[in-house]
């Protein structure tokens, strides 16, 4: 499996869609897998920080990316940014508790996997979460800038997949084997939400939204049909537009709500996220009563599909309070 190269925030496009719903429906297979055979039990604190080689990749990384997100230091004996780096790393991962783990990899040894990754310099920082590959930083970074990466990397594993973390105990050995795992068992919403993740492959957008909202009629608070929801209803409706059109209506049409909230949509699902938000904040200076409030809300729906956790969306937070107020 190679990896790939992406943004933790990423675009919101039909691939970026149906890759996380997939990677989501992969980390939970491979942790019922994990289950049968054994589990990953707890694991001792140096456990929390290994050495990843090419033949290891695969195990190592890729496959403990479905329970926990992986974070990868590329590194070298020569260079001296990573003597600084790497120790803060190695020091939060036993500090996070399991919330991550650390994989190190030398890019002297390891050629293939630095090219895979479009390593540029070092040191060079990614993650991988549910299989997918992140880029996280390039450069001795400090301290704080790595707390504040990590705790982005950390939820979003756990609001888009599910990833717990592992389970850190100090009195295990290094390196013995897990203790066995309960199996974990299918959630009541499970087959809905497959069915959600199946009508998004095939392109049955409103399959998909329907799918949601019966998980959202019993329960109301499911994070992942939220999401699941607010990107399928973005795709059926922009399935349905004539993208000339939407741009025409746009251009020449700066104060029509409706024409610059068709824009907005289109520009989400190419990857344009600031100049949607950007364009619906603008459209809310312009506009009062219920015109306004129909744009408020379909920016919040946009700030949905991209996910709280994504520094676009609060920074285009405080710029829709400073145009309301």
């Amino acid at each position: 499996m190679q990896p790939r190269n992406m943004s933790m925030s990423g675009v919101v496009d039909l691939a970026a869609v149906k890759a996380a719903q997939e990677a989501k429906a992969k980390a939970e297979q491979t942790r019922a897998e994990a289950a049968r055979q054994g589990g990953a039990g707890a694991v001792s604190p140096a456990d929390l920080v290994i050495d990843v080689d090419e033949a290891g990749f695969e195990r190592e990384v890729l496959q403990r990316s479905a329970e926990v997100p992986v974070v990868i230091d590329f590194w070298a004996e020569w260079c001296q940014p990573c003597k600084q780096l790497s120790p803060v790393l190695e020091r939060l991962a036993v500090e996070y508790d399991g919330r991550f783990l650390l994989a190190k990899i030398d890019v002297d040894a390891n050629q293939m996997l630095m090219q895979q990754f479009g390593v540029q310099g070092i040191p060079a920082v990614f993650a991988v979460v549910a299989g997918q590959a992140l880029p996280l930083f390039q450069g001795a970074a400090g301290e704080a800038q790595i707390r504040e990466t990590l705790d982005q990397l950390i939820q979003v594993g756990e609001q888009r997949f599910g990833l717990t973390g592992l389970t850190v105990d100090p009195d295990a050995e290094p390196g013995a084997a897990p203790q066995e795992a309960a199996v974990e068992q299918a959630g009541p919403y499970d087959a809905l939400l497959e069915a959600a993740v199946q009508a998004l492959d095939a392109g049955d957008f409103a399959g998909a939204v329907q799918a949601y909202k019966n998980v959202l009629a019993d329960d109301p608070g499911n994070s992942e049909a939220e999401l699941g929801l607010a990107q399928a209803e973005l795709l059926e409706r922009v399935g349905g537009m004539d993208p000339q059109q939407v741009r025409k209506d746009a251009a020449e049409k700066p104060a029509d709500p409706a024409a610059q909230i068709a824009a907005a949509d289109l520009d989400l699902v190419g990857g344009h996220v600031e100049d949607a938000f950007g364009r619906l904040i603008d459209t809310v200076r312009r506009t009062a009563g219920g015109d306004r409030d129909a744009v408020r809300l379909r920016l919040l729906e946009l700030f949905e599909v991209v996910g709280p956790e994504d520094p676009r969306v609060a920074v285009a937070r405080r710029a829709l309070a400073r145009a309301l107020f």
